[in-house]
């Protein structure tokens, strides 16, 4: 490193920093972090303690806290100013990770969705699936809050606005993609349906959430129709010589990515085997 009597040049005191002589002169330009000493030849010289106030500015940097409020903090160096800004910024970041994780979910949850509609055979197999987590929302819950000449559109803005509330009174993160249960055993139909769900990130303390459960499923991908009754038909067809068990479920594959036209839509049908 280049040194005059132990202090370092804005280019040694970058490398040690992992940062650029650009970003020192904008720092050093508001005042967060100036050069400790001038030398004869006008140039500025930093302390290696220096680091530390570098390396808490790149902290709060990160987690968005005002350059003002940084300023104020180094300036005062309060250990209970500084323990209030700490905590309040790893109460940011805590937030920060939440949105992250519940990102994560919905795009995985999208991915795997598609990537099961793209490989998935068009006769029925059995998979084995994880467990679910579900806010399922009873129908005859749901009927009463729809208004007397409701369209498809109408209703279906009133499920999402009812999973919404749900979701924010309970802190639930959901995907919002929807899916039917269907009571246990043939036929099953649109008159079979007990609940509207939507997937969860994880358990809830909800009276509405619900466990898939675990296991291999019988299952049958439909493509291209909304209507899915050939589809119920031809999986408990499958099912004739297999022992089933539970609820029957209609998962919408393609959700609002693809959807909007009829022949984009793919669903799969599941039901669970003893």
């Amino acid at each position: 490193m280049d040194r005059l009597s132990g202090w370092l040049t804005a280019g040694a005191f970058a490398a040690l920093c992992g940062t650029t002589k650009e970003t020192l002169r904008h720092y050093r330009d508001l005042g967060l972090l100036v050069p400790v000493r001038r030398g004869e030849n006008g140039y500025g010289y930093y302390d290696a303690e220096q680091f530390y106030d570098f390396y808490a500015i790149a902290i709060f940097r990160q987690t968005g806290t005002p350059l003002t409020e940084i300023r104020r903090c180094l300036q005062d160096q309060s250990a209970g100013g500084t323990l209030a800004l700490l905590r309040e910024q790893r109460e940011r970041l805590g937030e920060e990770r939440r949105r992250m994780e519940e990102m994560d979910f919905v795009l995985s949850q999208a991915i795997a969705n598609l990537e099961l509609a793209d490989g998935a055979p068009p006769r029925p197999c059995v998979r084995r699936f994880p467990a679910e987590h579900l806010l399922a929302l009873p129908v005859g819950e749901l009927e009463g809050l729809m208004a007397p000449g409701d369209g498809e559109n109408d209703r279906l803005r009133r499920v999402l606005e009812r999973c919404r509330s749900l979701c924010q009174t309970y802190g639930m993160q959901a995907d919002y993609q929807l899916g039917a249960i269907h009571r246990p055993g043939p036929p099953a139909g649109p008159e079979t349906i007990t609940h509207l769900y939507t997937r969860l990130m994880g358990p809830a303390d909800c009276p509405y959430y619900r466990e898939k459960p675990a296991g291999d499923y019988l299952c049958l991908c439909c493509r291209g129709h909304w209507d899915l009754q050939e589809g119920y038909d031809a999986l408990w067809e499958a099912a004739g010589g297999k022992r089933t068990t539970g609820s029957v479920y209609a998962c919408d594959l393609a959700g609002f990515i693809l959807n909007s036209v009829e022949k984009n839509a793919v669903s799969l049908l599941s039901v669970r085997l003893e």
